[in-house]
């Protein structure tokens, strides 16, 4: 069975058996503008990367708050000489151990999609026996202390400990409520029950600190959340243009094997065509011509005539592809010379002359007089020129008329304009009719035949002279076809040297 993998050596398209590389990319990256415009599912997207960067930032950080811990106790026994605050510090390196290990655990394993909710509830679940602790502190009490000065303490202590922990834990969403909202709990009761001022500010200053610094976690969660939004983008955006890369040399590669296989059959098949063609030509116009003596039969004769009408066809068929091909190849070298594009028009003319009377067709000539010559190739002008009046003949109908100008362009290059009064073309069929093998609608009607390389080849012969093509047309109006060349091909005349005056010799003065 097929798994749409092409493993021919000899094929000329694009092989698309990487396309669903691409389409992979484009799904990333489509998922990732959608997180950036859902705040709510780019948490939901980067609950996995900020849980593992929670785990990494309590790792890293593991030894602050046990020297913390171990100051506030040291300070606190010198303040009140006591053994609660030893238990405490006890409680507290135990539930720190606790916190630290659960964070080894959580970045040493791949945590899943499923899994995400039930790690960050075991997170916060560590945060608040943190919290215990903490409350548990705030309700130490120093009854041989003078003053107010354990207030103080107990107070800085609570604020330290509020902004540590919201450095620590900003990855976690919640974090810092979590941790404190013990403490908070029972500094209010302390502060209802006792009814004392210095409890009831350390209540409400804990309470604003706990807020603020939840804001600060909050926007600083965001923020780095909208980071990790901007790089997953930009990583699918690198990765999309990698794969086009890939795709766009794969498409190039076969391209140039598809040009090279082109080549090579037009080399080989030009002369195997045009040899047997050549006979047939010639064979079927002696038997129309009847030169070897009648046909027995009339019929035979038509026969005849078509056959050397479709060989001929055929014949041009070859050429225009060639030439076309040469051109697309870059090996259609001018061989440039001067000339000039009144003689050139003429003598087109003339060659279409028979067919435009065959059809009572009119060309009428609007040359401007004294046409400096240009620089161009002869053979490749006769060949626009002849095409464009032969398209003009071949769609003019009975009676017509084509209109043939010569002259100056605004610019101070040359032009050649044929119109003709024909059917004309339609807006939207003028860029089909100017692709190689195109054809307008009235050309498919018609029952002149065409190969629609005609306008290709002119347009492609007066690029490689830096020129310029136009078209215009309308249905039921005609067509106007405009070959121009650029003033840098305008040759201007030039006087005699012996007609200039001569110069006279300076006379030398020595000092």
């Amino acid at each position: 069975m097929s798994n749409g993998v092409s493993t021919s050596t000899d094929k000329i398209i694009v092989d698309r058996s990487r396309s669903h590389r691409n389409k992979a990319v484009s799904k990333a990256v489509r998922a990732t503008r959608e997180r950036l415009q859902s705040s709510s599912k780019g948490n939901q997207v980067f609950d996995r990367d900020m849980l593992a960067m929670h785990a990494s930032a309590v790792l890293q950080g593991a030894s602050i708050m046990p020297l913390f811990v171990v100051l506030v106790t040291a300070i606190g026994v010198y303040i009140n000489p006591s053994a609660n605050l030893l238990g405490w510090a006890l409680l507290m390196l135990s539930l720190h151990a606790i916190n630290v290990l659960l964070a080894r655990r959580a970045s040493r394993k791949e945590i899943a999609a499923i899994e995400t909710r039930k790690w960050r509830s075991r997170l916060l679940a560590a945060q608040v026996l943190l919290g215990f602790g903490w409350a548990l502190f705030a309700i130490q009490d120093c009854s041989a202390c003078s003053g107010d000065g354990y207030y103080f303490y107990k107070g800085a202590v609570l604020l330290f400990a509020i902004s540590i922990m919201a450095m620590s834990t900003f990855m976690l969403r919640l974090g810092v409520l979590c941790g404190f909202l013990p403490a908070v709990a029972v500094l209010f009761a302390m502060s209802f029950f006792s009814r004392q001022v210095l409890d009831i500010g350390m209540t409400a200053m804990c309470a604003i600190a706990v807020v603020f610094f939840h804001y600060i976690a909050d926007r600083l969660y965001r923020s780095n959340l909208t980071l990790m939004s901007y790089q997953s983008e930009k990583d699918d955006l690198i990765a999309e243009l990698e794969v086009a890369k890939s795709m766009s040399d794969e498409a190039r590669r076969r391209a140039e094997e598809a040009n090279l296989a082109k080549s090579r059959f037009l080399a080989s098949m030009s002369h195997e065509l045009r040899t047997p063609l050549n006979a047939i030509l010639g064979f079927s116009e002696v038997m129309s011509s009847e030169v070897l003596g009648p046909l027995a039969n009339p019929t035979y004769r038509e026969y005849a005539g078509d056959i050397h009408r479709s060989g001929h066809h055929l014949l041009n068929l070859i050429n225009e592809i060639l030439d076309l091909s040469r051109i697309e190849a870059g090996r259609y070298d001018l061989s440039e010379e001067a000339l000039s594009l009144l003689e050139i028009a003429e003598d087109c003319i003339g060659m279409v002359q028979l067919r435009a009377r065959a059809k009572n067709i009119s060309i009428r000539e609007q040359f401007e007089p004294d046409l400096p010559q240009v620089w161009a190739d002869e053979k490749a002008m006769r060949q626009v020129l002849l095409n464009l009046l032969s398209n003009a003949v071949k769609f003019t109908p009975q009676g017509g008329e084509v209109m043939v100008k010569v002259g100056w362009t605004a610019g101070g290059g040359q032009y050649v304009a044929i119109k003709d009064n024909g059917p004309g073309i339609p807006e939207e069929e003028i860029p089909i009719v100017l692709s190689a093998f195109g054809q307008g609608s009235i050309a498919i009607k018609s029952a002149e035949q065409g190969t629609g390389l005609g306008l290709p080849i002119v347009q492609a012969i007066l690029a490689k002279h830096d020129g310029q093509f136009i078209l215009r047309s309308k249905l039921r109006e005609g067509t106007e076809a405009i070959a121009i060349l650029p003033a840098t091909r305008v040759l201007q005349s030039v006087p005699a040297v012996a007609d200039a005056p001569a110069i006279e010799r300076r006379r030398k003065s020595f000092a």
